[in-house]
């Protein structure tokens, strides 16, 4: 998996997928998408966005789903 630019969006990246959450590359303006891991939950997922105006924002947003989900 390639880093992404932003080092909080990242930190959030690693965190979800800590958490058992997968990671599916994108294209365009998405970097990519987190995907839930439990099986039940395939409609938990949420977009990570490649250049967000609030990357501090986005990167919490990130962390908020996954904690949502455990």
């Amino acid at each position: 998996m390639k880093d992404h630019p932003n080092k909080h969006i990242q930190a959030a990246i690693e965190y979800a997928l800590s958490k058992g959450w997968r990671f599916r590359h994108g294209k365009g303006h998405a970097f990519g998408r987190l995907i839930c891991g439990t099986p039940e939950h395939g409609e938990h997922q949420v977009s990570i966005w490649s250049t967000p105006r609030k990357p501090g924002n986005h990167a919490k947003q990130l962390r908020r789903k996954v904690n949502s989900c455990l």
